[in-house]
C-alpha cells in the first residue's frame, strides 16, 4: 500500500516544520513500511546546522523514523485507508545503537526502511535505517509508547 502526504497526514498529528515524511511507498499493516522524506535545503535546520555546510541533524533523522513507524504500527488491515484514532499519542521513549553514517544533505532523497519487533497497546520496539541512494547513513533501535489522551 502506497500513501501521499494527504493521506499521512490524515494519520500522524505532525504539521510543517516537524512533518518529517512525505510519501509511503510500502506498507504491510502492523509489520513494515518503506518511505520517502524529500530533504530539502528550505528546512528550517539548516539556517543553523551548520550554515557553512547544512547536514540535517540526527535526531530527526530518528525522528523520522518514528513517525513512520506510527504510520504502519496504527494503520487497521481491515481498513488501511482509515484515520487513527485521534485519542492516542505516541511517544518516542528511547533509542538504542544509533550510528550515523553519513551527513544528510539538501537535495538527498532519504529512505526509511522501518520493521516492527514487537507491537503492543502500550509500548513497541521497532529497527529502522535510513538510506541515501542506497548506502545507509542511519540506523537505530526505537522504542515508542502508546498514551490516551485526557480530554
Amino acid at each position: 500500500m502506497e500513501l501521499d502526504i494527504r493521506q499521512i497526514m490524515d494519520r500522524l498529528p505532525h504539521r510543517y516544520p516537524m512533518l518529517l515524511v512525505d510519501r509511503v511507498l510500502e506498507l504491510v499493516p502492523g509489520k513494515s513500511i518503506v518511505a520517502i522524506k524529500n530533504v530539502s535545503m528550505n528546512e528550517p535546520f539548516f539556517t543553523g546546522h551548520f550554515p557553512h555546510m547544512p547536514v540535517m541533524p540526527g535526531v530527526l533523522i530518528i525522528e523520522a523514523m518514528a513517525q513512520a513507524a506510527a504510520l504502519f504500527s496504527f494503520t487497521d488491515p481491515e481498513d488501511p485507508y482509515a484515520k487513527v484514532d485521534n485519542k492516542l499519542a505516541y511517544y518516542l521513549v528511547g533509542v538504542d545503537g544509533a550510528r550515523f553514517r553519513k551527513p544528510v544533505m539538501p537535495g538527498d532523497q532519504l529512505r526509511l526502511e522501518v520493521v516492527a519487533d514487537r507491537i503492543s497497546r502500550a509500548l513497541c520496539k521497532y529497527t529502522g535505517r535510513a538510506l541515501v541512494d542506497g548506502q545507509v547513513v542511519a540506523e537505530a533501535k526505537i522504542m515508542c509508547a502508546i498514551r490516551q489522551l485526557e480530554e
